[in-house]
């Protein structure tokens, strides 16, 4: 006979008061099909605009305004993709405004003005129209972290091209995110599951003549689908493409060692390597402990030992954000603000060295079990985000199929996980 201890009995009564939430009204929240391009005849007064290629290895949406869903597709798609951005004068740089409703504001939010597919061998005529604009033929490569819809990546990359000024062809390469915090294990196969489709657009771009460079942007979980992509390519071509020139890795969650590894298998030839780190980065200290205790890339202490001499013997540079005020309450987008992505423009546009999810409020509360492969700790989790997500839309969008989740799951590991039942617990104090 299967025992079922208090924990566990407490955990499902939470539940099972927690359900009664699903039946409140819900509360209005960001809109559902935000990219469906607006009418407009002519641009507006003040906003700007950023025209991008996406590249994606997600599945099709059937609705036309979210275009993209967390599964994974069959191959590689790609959109030409132009986004509107409201006025500077009503905005603050490193932040993106949604819009509260549908048709969005230009005047007051991001919108989606195109989004035409093309076939992948299209791709070189968009290249030869977008890098006109430049001088230096410089491509921006951006690869997402964990926790993004579809939409999430296209605005904040187009609010970094746009804020930081840089006079690059932009290109997203995004990756089937489930968009929610308890996804972690799904995200995390979903970038082993994208490393060809990464590394054929990289070569493609590289072999292509309107480029003259590219540059590689990854942020947080993106970072081991980058390394890894640029990992294989050394391996299959003896070397990563030259046009590739610089890697830029931000805030990564990618542990210690496996990115010693991929360094070394990169060779001697490999891009120009920045790391963004940040000492006060909960998201990364939250991985480290699903980890069991593996160091992240991007929570080091870039003046301490050994990192200090081996960043050095590595000729990886290193941009500390330690001291930079975060939007985000995890300190996990830093690499998006205003400040950084100027600097980051700067650089780029002078050829220097270079030396990130809308997370909700009861999210924030559950992240700390994401990725603990437990249906206990997940529900105990869920039970203490419950009364948040009557109040916080951006929490109850995900609340319902987490609890969903939960519930189908729960069967199957009642008799073997009793002792994670205090895991978010544990979470938070570091195992004491």
């Amino acid at each position: 006979m299967v025992q079922v201890s208090l924990p566990i009995i407490l955990s499902l009564r939470a539940l099972l008061a927690a359900s009664v939430v699903l039946a409140l009204p819900a509360c209005s929240g960001r809109p559902t099909g935000v990219l469906l391009p607006i009418a407009q005849t002519e641009q507006l007064p003040g906003t700007s605009r950023v025209d991008m290629l996406v590249a994606t290895t997600r599945k099709s949406a059937a609705d036309r305004g979210v275009l993209f869903s967390g599964e994974r597709g069959d191959a590689v798609t790609y959109t030409d993709l132009a986004v509107s951005i409201p006025p500077d004068a009503t905005r603050q740089p490193g932040s993106v405004q949604w819009p509260k409703s549908l048709p969005g504001n230009p005047a007051t939010d991001f919108v989606a003005l195109r989004a035409d597919p093309v076939e992948r061998g299209k791709v070189a005529a968009w290249t030869g129209r977008a890098v006109r604009r430049g001088a230096k033929r410089h491509v921006l490569v951006f690869v997402h972290g964990f926790n993004n819809k579809f939409e999430d990546a296209v605005f904040r990359f187009a609010q970094i091209v746009h804020d930081s000024g840089a006079e690059v062809a932009p290109v997203l390469f995004t990756w089937p995110s489930k968009g929610s915090v308890l996804a972690y294990g799904y995200d995390r196969e979903s970038t082993n599951f994208s490393r060809n489709g990464l590394e054929t657009l990289l070569r493609d771009l590289a072999k292509d003549p309107n480029v003259g460079e590219v540059t590689v942007l990854a942020h947080s979980m993106g970072n081991w689908l980058t390394l890894e992509s640029l990992r294989q390519m050394a391996i299959r071509d003896k070397r990563v493409a030259p046009k590739i020139r610089n890697v830029i890795l931000a805030a990564p969650d990618v542990d210690m060692d496996l990115a010693r590894a991929a360094f070394r298998d990169m060779g001697p030839d490999r891009p120009r390597l920045t790391l963004m780190v940040s000492g006060d980065d909960q998201a990364l200290a939250v991985s480290r402990l699903v980890w069991g205790d593996s160091v992240r890339l991007g929570a080091i202490d870039p003046t301490a030992e050994p990192y200090k001499s081996e960043l050095e013997r590595q000729n990886i540079g290193v941009l500390n954000l330690s001291t930079v005020k975060g939007d985000d309450p995890l300190n996990h987008g830093k690499f998006a603000s205003g400040e950084v992505v100027a600097l980051l423009g700067k650089r780029l546009a002078d050829g220097q060295p270079i030396s990130d999810g809308q997370i909700g409020i009861g999210d924030r509360l559950v992240s700390t079990a994401a990725g603990a492969a437990s249906t206990v700790a997940t529900g105990a989790a869920l039970a203490v985000a419950a009364p948040v997500a009557i109040v916080d839309p951006q929490t109850r969008e995900t609340y319902g199929e987490h609890l969903s989740n939960v519930g189908s799951g729960f069967r199957d590991t009642v008799g073997s996980t009793a002792d994670l039942a205090t895991a978010p617990m544990r979470a938070v104090t570091g195992g004491r």
